[in-house]
């Protein structure tokens, strides 16, 4: 299998600044976006990058204009470029976002670490899928075909009665910035019943997201009952809103990782997570 290209995970809707901007209304700019950073662009074309850390350095001259600061030529990718040469390029410049360009040097897109995270993420997946494929076919005497789309949030059935308050907040954070790892489902009758990503439905629920990614399981039966559906009904699961969220308790995967930090360090990642815009 070929290896994904920077071309699949790049973001094309890139904001970019003009060298006649001041460091005052770049640094404005920065204050209120998601960024750490802009590509600067004359034309379309690609003419450097500009950082928070460079603009503090012409903190004390904030009508300085990104002519004065930036300098020209900065690293960037090609939109053919393999994934894994472009996290060594990130890596091991130690930046975030890499800008990407076409042949003539015009910005298309930007990659960034979340992206990077996302597509690494996304080799797991496959694997996933077809595990969960081949149970369901094999134990419930069905064949299944496998599509990609977005799903009503409204029409999603959970299979689990609770989620840990602690990862629900960081899936939020994680949607926030943009990483999105798509839900596997079921189609049933009424709805899509969740395999897997409970806790990023729970965190799309409350972000008030009414379409969320999905891997979607059609069965050539949808009146077959899975076993999935049999638990969900003893537990009395119908909706999102019947999964009760566990405050006060670690989700298992964090308990190992966290283990180490001070509660007090802890609890100040959960308010940041729980605060970010």
């Amino acid at each position: 299998m070929d290896e994904e290209t920077v071309a699949n995970y790049m973001v094309r809707n890139v904001v970019s600044i003009s060298l006649d901007m001041t460091v005052k209304e770049t640094i404005e700019k920065i204050v209120h976006s998601n960024f750490y950073g802009f590509p600067v662009t004359e034309r379309g074309y690609l003419l450097g990058f500009v950082t928070s850390k460079e603009l503090l350095r012409y903190v004390d001259r904030p009508d300085a204009t990104m002519r004065d600061v930036v300098k020209r030529g900065t690293v960037y990718a090609v939109p053919s470029m393999k994934i894994s040469d472009a996290t060594r390029i990130l890596f091991r410049y130690g930046i975030r976002n890499l800008p990407v360009v076409d042949s003539n040097r015009k910005l298309v897109g930007i990659i960034s670490n979340i992206d990077i995270v996302r597509s690494q993420i996304e080799k797991i997946r496959p694997s996933k899928v077809t595990s969960v494929k081949s149970f369901l076919e094999s134990h419930n005497d069905i064949k299944i075909q496998i599509m990609s789309m977005d799903i009503p949030m409204t029409q999603v059935l959970p299979s689990q009665k609770e989620v840990y308050m602690d990862e629900l907040v960081g899936r939020q954070y994680e949607i926030k910035k943009g990483l999105i790892e798509p839900l596997i489902v079921v189609k049933r009758n009424k709805g899509y019943l969740i395999v897997d990503g409970h806790h990023r439905a729970m965190a799309a629920m409350k972000l008030g997201i009414e379409k969320y990614k999905a891997i979607v399981l059609e069965p050539d039966d949808l009146n077959v009952r899975l076993g999935l559906e049999r638990t969900a009904e003893k537990w009395g699961l119908h909706t999102l809103d019947d999964v009760e969220i566990v405050e006060g308790l670690k989700h298992p995967f964090m308990q190992g990782k966290a283990m180490l930090l001070p509660n007090e360090e802890a609890s100040s990642i959960s308010k940041r997570l729980e605060d970010s815009e």
